[in-house]
């Protein structure tokens, strides 16, 4: 058993995205399997770097892993990881669950991912049933595309003819409605986002590849991932023009949007984010850089290797 385990007999709660964090489950890059064959791949970035020989190694990737491991215990949250499953990738494991205030959602995930939920199938049993919600019938919804932020839930989703269009659509329509219904007081606001199996420049995989809040009113977002302009619109004059950080179609590609909230005066990013971070400190935050570029080879940065259990009640 976990000697960390006894942590889930307190609550777990998550409101928004930049609360202070006090209890996360990071990923793992121990026994992650390699190289996989190109027809295995299930995101293009992934193909591009299995077919140009430039998928990461896991000692790499165990290198960045523990960085992030650093930065978040330097800031005293308490860092769970899951079981290792021998020959699997369990990196990110903002996709296998989320909570929303005191509820931990088990989602229902692509088949190629389903076997990563059994890496914290004992954190979640320490979680009390009522307070656990599963995903059934044909819901379909990934961690990825799921923000709380104060009163709402933003959410990136496919509809139908997309979604069955696109292995890279991992949210659909029954899943915004899941969230809807299960989580009457918010307001679900939910975003179509341009998909693409084959190019990793044209594809937002989750809706934090292309828009994440950060800070208290401010927010990273890139046009060119949202399949309607008007969504784009929508964020801009809800956390108004000079709130919103715009990124490039590059910078999108290179994961921008997927920095890390420890708090919202401290923000996670990757060390080559020169750009961005220089910004983020000219705005106030203070900015934890670290090497984590290999991990973005997968399509999935420092959010996506997240999945906060407890940040503190505001």
């Amino acid at each position: 058993m976990q000697p960390e385990l006894e942590i889930f007999m307190l609550d777990i709660f998550v409101s928004d995205e930049t609360a202070p964090l006090e209890v996360v489950v990071l990923g793992t890059a121990e026994s992650f399997g390699g190289t996989p064959k190109l027809e295995e791949a299930y995101d293009p970035k992934s193909r591009e770097h299995i077919r140009n020989g430039t998928y990461p190694v896991e000692e790499a990737l165990k290198t960045e892993m523990a960085a992030f491991e650093k930065v978040l215990k330097k800031y005293g949250v308490k860092v769970l990881r899951p079981e290792v499953i021998p020959n699997l990738n369990q990196i990110f494991s903002r996709d296998i669950g989320f909570v929303i205030d005191d509820i931990f959602i088990k989602p229902r995930i692509i088949k190629n991912r389903i076997e990563e939920i059994r890496g914290i199938e004992k954190i979640v049993s320490g979680i009390s049933e009522n307070q656990v919600l599963e995903c059934s019938g044909t819901v379909r919804i990934e961690g990825g595309d799921v923000m709380p932020w104060r009163d709402r839930i933003f959410v990136g989703y496919s509809e139908q003819e997309d979604f069955d269009e696109y292995l890279v659509s991992r949210t659909n329509r029954e899943g915004v409605e899941f969230l809807q219904s299960n989580f009457p007081n918010r307001e679900v606001h939910a975003f179509e986002l341009n998909k693409s199996d084959d190019d990793p420049l044209f594809n937002a995989l989750h809706l934090d590849c292309c828009f994440q809040p950060i800070g208290t009113n401010q927010a990273i977002v890139f046009e060119g991932g949202f399949k309607h302009k008007k969504d784009y619109q929508f964020l801009v004059d809800y956390f108004g023009r000079d709130n919103v950080i715009d990124i490039t179609r590059e910078e999108m590609y290179q994961m921008w949007s997927n920095v890390f909230s420890i708090s919202p005066e401290v923000v996670v990013s990757e060390s080559s984010f020169t750009r961005l971070n220089n910004i983020l400190k000219e705005r106030g935050f203070t900015v934890e850089p670290i090497p984590y570029a290999e991990c973005a080879k997968m399509e999935g940065l420092l959010r996506c290797s997240t999945l906060p259990l407890r940040r503190k009640r505001q």
